[in-house]
């Protein structure tokens, strides 16, 4: 039997934030690190650090993490003060990336507390970061808190909210490939973990609406989808061909965008060369919150896009999708030029 380690504390509602010191010290972690983002909303790290005070929480260190390089990552684990009882990260990726990666490397216990929803990284088993200025993705620990007030969420820019339903929806098409793997080159599925990611999508599905509520359940989702990849011990639940297009056009876009919009995106074009099973529901999803409204307000580039479907399938060695069944390049431009809801999408 297989033993992992999930969040204890997970506290997803309004006003969350003013409690996470009622939260840090109930678990005893009485002094703390803190990363959190650049330009960090004033009133988000006042309600922080008067919660953590009212409740007798020393914060030891408190730092604006503005890149998320490897090197000052370890340069952080190398000046950590002494005593910390915990690594508390709010904000952001880049903040939680680095908070997560530092608390890895001390072997100490991690707090996320994203301020949007734009993507499934903040409880997941793995950091984003750069090293020599490459991104890479590092092995990390899930966090032992998540705490995310849905009010500060909701005042984020709703294209974070937009960018964190691409990601979720990108599920579905990622599962699709894992499945593939395993009916070509006999790839463990790990049923579970594959029925909880799935599951995550058609529970926000149910209403997925800008409001309080459903950003309760957008939060849930995403971070259940960073539980199954940790069930697994692989990315599979969450990641598929759409990453593997992403991830190029990260490398090789001159403006890459959100990643959940990337994901997205490239979800939907993927479920068609897939066979079509999922289309109707990421059509219905995308339609509903206007996803590809917001994506016809800033187009992508045809042309990069090309080149990252070409790069995508040799992206990650042995890592078998539908993009490695055929060259999908003639099909993904049908879809990009004919198909009426991505229309506005492209342009060049």
């Amino acid at each position: 039997m297989k033993t992992i380690s999930v969040p204890g504390l997970v506290r997803i509602k309004p006003g969350a934030i003013a409690r996470l010191g009622v939260y840090l010290r109930r678990a005893g972690h009485r002094r703390v690190l803190v990363l959190v983002s650049t330009g960090l909303p004033e009133a988000i790290g006042r309600a922080a650090r008067a919660g953590m005070a009212g409740e007798g929480v020393e914060v030891a260190h408190w730092e604006e993490a503005a890149d998320n390089r490897f090197e000052d990552a370890a340069a952080g684990f190398a000046a950590l003060p002494k005593k910390i009882a915990a690594v508390v990260g709010i904000g952001g990726g880049k903040a939680l990336d680095m908070a997560k990666y530092l608390a890895f490397l001390a072997r100490l216990p991690y707090y996320a507390v994203p301020t949007s929803l734009s993507n499934d990284g903040f409880c997941s088993p793995q950091s984003s970061l750069t090293m020599g200025g490459k991104r890479r993705s590092l092995a990390a620990a899930l966090p032992q808190g998540v705490v995310i007030d849905v009010t500060v969420c909701l005042s984020a820019p709703k294209i974070l909210w937009l960018s964190g339903v691409g990601d979720l929806a990108s599920k579905l098409t990622a599962v699709f490939d894992w499945k593939l793997a395993f009916h070509h080159r006999g790839e463990p599925v790990d049923d579970l973990a594959a029925l909880l990611s799935d599951a995550t999508v058609h529970q926000f599905m149910d209403s997925p609406r800008f409001d309080e509520p459903s950003l309760a359940l957008l939060g849930t989702a995403l971070m259940l989808n960073g539980i199954a990849m940790e069930m697994c011990g692989s990315s599979r639940p969450a990641s598929g061909s759409e990453h593997l297009i992403s991830h190029a056009l990260d490398a090789t876009a001159a403006r890459p965008r959100f990643h959940g919009l990337q994901v997205g995106t490239a979800g939907y074009i993927v479920s068609r060369l897939q066979g079509g099973q999922q289309t109707d529901t990421l059509a219905r999803l995308f339609t509903e919150t206007g996803f590809f409204d917001a994506i016809r307000a800033d187009p992508f580039s045809r042309s990069e896009w090309i080149t990252a479907v070409r790069l995508a399938p040799a992206v990650k060695d042995d890592f078998f999708t539908v993009l490695s069944l055929r060259d999908c390049l003639t099909e993904v431009l049908q879809a990009i030029d004919h198909d009426p809801l991505l229309a506005g999408c492209f342009t060049d």
